[in-house]
């Protein structure tokens, strides 16, 4: 993981997020669903698996790049796919693309950093293995904190968080919120 092509995944990340974050403002929102609801509804009766899978990338896009809207994109997914499937789908959509973003930065810097952490030997150190001793604990709470989910995302990585224990933790710790 050497060299400058390590960080395109992160260029790219925050390329759209900031160029979506522009176009996307104004189409993210309650009255845009409140205006297309007829629309959405008719759509999705015709294409109900098409609509699944649209849904999953956009809402995984949307978390992944720190895109505007995802509490509609939430709340979409219950207004389209009611209570169950909709959660589920919500949970599946939000973990996809926080994972996304968990690799971009673990491919990027993520295992540079932890390592340099945890061989510190100061503060940083410290918080590291505090953290490694409490994982679990720790990120079920996290994830009860819709606060700033990308850069949790983020940290996540940098901290040196196993994905597995991260994809565990986001699936389920974020069903309240789903």
């Amino acid at each position: 993981k050497k060299g400058i092509a390590r960080f395109i995944p992160l260029v790219v990340i925050a390329m759209v997020a900031v160029i979506g974050t522009y176009l996307l403002k104004d189409y993210l929102n309650f009255q845009a669903l409140a205006d297309n609801r007829e629309a959405l509804l008719e759509f999705r009766d015709d294409n109900y698996l098409l609509v699944i899978v649209g849904f999953i990338l956009i809402y995984a896009a949307i978390t992944a790049f720190a895109l505007p809207g995802a509490g509609i994109a939430s709340i979409t997914g219950g207004f389209l796919f009611s209570l169950f499937p909709g959660t589920l789908i919500n949970m599946f959509a939000f973990t996809l693309g926080a994972v996304i973003t968990f690799l971009a930065v673990r491919y990027g810097f993520g295992d540079a950093a932890a390592k340099k952490m945890e061989e510190s030997g100061g503060f940083a150190s410290k918080i590291k293995k505090g953290f490694d001793e409490n994982q679990w604990e720790t990120l079920f709470i996290v994830r009860q904190l819709p606060i700033l989910p990308f850069l949790t995302n983020v940290a996540l990585s940098v901290i040196g968080v196993p994905l597995w224990r991260f994809v565990i933790t986001t699936f389920f710790g974020i069903l309240p919120g789903a």
